[in-house]
């Protein structure tokens, strides 16, 4: 009997903890902006692959666009580790795809990560674990959490729960739902904590970081569940600027009846997949490796899309006003 209830006992701490995991408000993190005020940084997605499909390359560029840039962190939109993912917290193919490829002075910067489906496909609790820190202490991947950089916020929130084909025809995929099941809960708590975080936001810019795609002329196209459940607190709220990964390109697309700016930076290695959709709202589509600089300052964004050889292949220019709160 006393076994018995034991084992009562640990059961119910795990379903406690699996439900103060899931339920959890976004962590709140600080990364100060420049002493002048400004902000820059690099987007990156899809890359990991131990430097293959040109992966090196595009860390070599992004290592000199850094250091030109004087960036303060690295944002990184998912897909960390293909093809599936990461077995454990010693797996070798997080330094084979992360510490030994980004080796730019330039790049040893905190970088703020979101898993991606192809995370999902292996151990999604080692990417999220601090272990990975004390190998590498850039790396800061958590399942959705905000950055308040001063001037702007950042609200990274992870996708892949959302996309009901995961769950319901996974193929031959295993994904690892740990923390995170069940899904209707996880989605509506997700969306009632944006929406939170979104509306006490006095940020000069509020952009929101995800792994799936928005709007898309790309691969995958549009994600029909962000599309529904997400872009209309995006629009309620204001924010300037979505990016994502998922789509292995470099995009973007503007919303046709709000500010709204989509930015996709998948590009970090294998890409070139040949496939475009037609988009009313596309601006600049590049299906070949590549990633994405912002500056920011209070009253200007400047988003620049660079190729595989550093080359600047399109400019995004936003501004705005302020507004005294006297």
């Amino acid at each position: 009997m006393a076994s018995n209830s034991m084992a009562l006992v640990v059961f119910a701490a795990t379903l406690i903890l699996c439900f103060v995991s899931s339920f959890a408000e976004f962590q709140r993190l600080n990364h100060g902006a420049k002493a002048s005020g400004s902000l820059s940084f690099l987007v990156v997605g899809d890359w990991g692959r131990r430097g293959a499909y040109n992966q090196s390359q595009v860390a070599t560029q992004m290592g000199r666009v850094g250091e030109t840039l004087d960036i303060d962190f690295v944002v990184s939109t998912g897909d960390n580790f293909y093809d599936d993912g990461l077995t454990g917290v010693d797996d070798k193919a997080f330094e084979d795809s992360f510490s030994n490829i980004y080796t730019a002075n330039s790049l040893q910067k905190q970088w703020y990560t979101v898993l991606g489906n192809h995370d999902y496909r292996g151990d999604a609790v080692a990417q999220v674990s601090a272990a990975l820190r004390k190998i590498d202490s850039r790396w800061l991947c958590l399942r959705s959490f905000v950055v308040n950089a001063e001037i702007a916020e950042f609200f990274f929130v992870d996708t892949t729960p959302f996309v009901e084909k995961y769950w319901t025809d996974p193929k031959d995929h295993t994904y690892d739902w740990r923390e995170v099941a069940p899904r209707k809960n996880y989605m509506e708590t997700v969306l009632k904590n944006l929406e939170s975080e979104l509306g006490g936001s006095s940020a000069n810019w509020k952009i929101v970081v995800g792994h799936h795609t928005i709007k898309s002329a790309g691969h995958h196209g549009d994600t029909p569940e962000l599309v529904h459940l997400m872009l209309p607190l995006l629009k309620a709220y204001n924010v300037d600027f979505y990016i994502n990964g998922h789509d292995h390109c470099l995009e973007h697309i503007s919303d046709s009846d709000s500010p709204l700016q989509f930015v996709t930076s998948g590009a970090g290695s294998k890409a070139w997949r040949g496939d475009v959709k037609n988009h009313k709202d596309l601006k600049f589509f590049y299906d070949g490796q590549g990633f994405v600089s912002m500056q920011l300052t209070q009253t200007d964004a400047e988003i620049v899309f660079y190729d595989v050889f550093g080359q600047v292949l399109y400019k995004l220019n936003k501004s705005k006003q302020l507004y005294s709160t006297i």
